[in-house]
């Protein structure tokens, strides 16, 4: 992962979301297991905005998708009622995987950089199997800055 905070230029999608008072510690900062609920949301959302119907669209022709890899980098922390901008953007379209990258901005602050791969596999083998090419057109057409193949 890349020292250089994310820009916000370089994503398509970004979501609001206000800090809640349980998502902070004592001393008023956000817990960081919660940064990963956000980008949680986040994805979920990117997905709503591609028109994807998750899970069911990829259900479909059984499949699924499954965290493989998780990494948040903290540059500043975030703290209750801040208004924050999640970022979301698929930074590599791989054979039977999604790199998403993933940022979160109080303003112009940047505040986490992260990535979380998600291979996409049967949902009973869970072995791995080739993203849908719809899925493919989707992302592509969606991104102002090309996916990595």
């Amino acid at each position: 992962m890349a020292a250089t905070p994310p820009s916000l230029n370089d994503f398509t999608f970004l979501m609001p979301l206000r800090v809640r008072w349980a998502e902070v510690d004592p001393q008023g900062i956000v817990f960081n297991g919660h940064y990963l609920t956000y980008a949680d949301v986040g994805i979920t959302e990117y997905f709503r905005a591609l028109g994807v119907r998750y899970p069911e669209d990829l259900a479909q022709d059984g499949g699924d998708f499954f965290a493989v890899r998780t990494l948040l980098e903290y540059l500043a922390p975030a703290r209750f009622d801040d208004e924050l901008s999640i970022g979301v953007r698929v930074g590599r379209l791989g054979g039977s995987s999604l790199t998403f990258n993933i940022g979160i901005w109080r303003g112009e602050a940047a505040l986490t950089a992260g990535e979380i791969v998600y291979v996409h596999a049967d949902g009973t083998s869970r072995s791995s199997k080739r993203l849908p090419d719809w899925l493919r057109e989707k992302v592509r057409a969606f991104e102002r800055r090309a996916a990595e193949d």
